[in-house]
């Protein structure tokens, strides 16, 4: 990853050290770091009064095997230009590479939650 490290481990009942988060928590992290970047950059390109911009996502796992079938992604925000959301987070969905990735391979969806 460039110049940086990611220690990746399990917690200790699942036969790790716990010295890092399990692949599936770094890639929700990746989601959401991608879609926020992007995100960020929409409403800064148009200069809006949105501020205090959060993203959590949360994902459903299925066994057999085990994966993510679904992710959601609660985006809040504050702000006078906080009607501009909507539109700025479907930008920020088209240019995100996780999520053009991930589009028709398992569901995702994005959801305008209440302010922060």
């Amino acid at each position: 990853m460039g110049t940086h490290q990611v220690l990746v481990d399990r917690p200790a009942p699942k036969g790790g050290a716990d010295m890092g988060p399990m692949g599936g928590e770094l890639f929700l992290a990746a989601v959401g770091g991608c879609f926020m970047s992007n995100l960020l950059a929409a409403i800064r390109a148009r200069d809006s009064k949105i501020s205090e911009v959060r993203t959590e996502v949360t994902g459903t796992i299925a066994d057999s095997p085990a994966r993510f079938e679904a992710l959601e992604l609660s985006i809040a925000a504050e702000g006078p230009d906080r009607d501009l959301l909507p539109h700025l987070v479907e930008i920020a969905d088209r240019g995100c590479i996780m999520m053009n990735t991930l589009r028709g391979k398992l569901d995702v969806r994005l959801r305008i939650a209440t302010p922060c």
